[in-house]
């Protein structure tokens, strides 16, 4: 198996390998991966702007068996453009997504809010926060290291403060843009907080928002998580993004 999260004999198709796949359906992948996928889409087709927020629909789960990605200018602009993509075969759509990509400035002179700063030295190394999967395959946590904030829970649900680091790229023969590189932690949110485990309530998430006010530097990034339920089963999971530096965005999954 490829040290990658997906394999590519000619950039077009894509191949899930055992360190995308999801913990619900062994024939179905973790929407991170194939979100990065998105990401690295819209960002080749927009490439004077800088990729700041995605708004991705989960309609179908992602088939393991493979998939194409395509993406397109929805509104072209001097300073913002829109962007649509979509993951694809011949049967389905699986996943529409949209962009929003902003000029860079040089040199502008602002501040910026201070916020109180979750610390990766601090950490202690932990398992993946679900590690009950309804297969015994080979899935996404195989794909992580994870520390977690010593003051807070260790993988047992609640607020959770984790970090993680992806130990295979997305594709292997590309270094993943910092974007593309979060998008695994950024769409584990319901997995990191969570209220009642995986045996009682399982998720369906068919929507995931990640917005970003600047590039995450590094490999290790870091998700203070929460998760709201309902008892009429909506919810929704929402955590701050960090990197070694401090606050770099936010993720929430409905």
């Amino acid at each position: 198996m490829s040290d990658a999260y997906f394999t590519s004999k000619d950039g077009s198709w894509f191949n899930p390998t055992g360190y995308t796949r999801g913990p619900w359906n062994p024939d179905s992948c973790h929407a991170g991966p194939p979100t990065a996928l998105i990401v690295r889409a819209l960002e080749r087709t927009v490439p004077q702007q800088r990729l700041t927020r995605i708004n991705v629909e989960l309609m179908r789960p992602i088939p393991m068996a493979g998939f194409r990605v395509q993406a397109e200018v929805r509104r072209p602009g001097r300073s913002v453009t829109f962007t649509e993509a979509e993951i694809f075969d011949d049967d389905h759509i699986y996943v529409r997504a949209s962009g929003m990509h902003m000029r860079q400035l040089d040199g502008l002179d602002c501040s910026t809010a201070t916020v109180a700063m979750p610390n990766l030295a601090d950490a202690v190394p932990g398992s993946f926060p679900i590690d009950m999967a309804k297969h015994d395959l080979q899935a996404i946590g195989t794909s992580m290291e994870v520390r977690y904030d010593p003051a807070g829970s260790h993988g047992t649900g609640g607020p959770t403060t984790v970090w993680m680091r992806s130990i295979v790229p997305i594709l292997a023969d590309e270094e993943p843009s910092p974007f593309q590189r979060i998008c695994p932690l950024a769409d584990s949110g319901n997995g990191i907080s969570y209220n009642d485990y995986v045996d009682k309530i399982l998720f369906v998430n068919p929507d995931l928002s990640v917005s970003l006010h600047r590039d995450p530097i590094g490999e290790w990034f870091c998700s203070r998580a929460v998760s709201h339920w309902q008892p009429d089963g909506t919810g929704m999971a929402d955590a701050e993004l960090f990197d070694i530096e401090g606050p770099v965005g936010r993720a929430v999954l409905n």
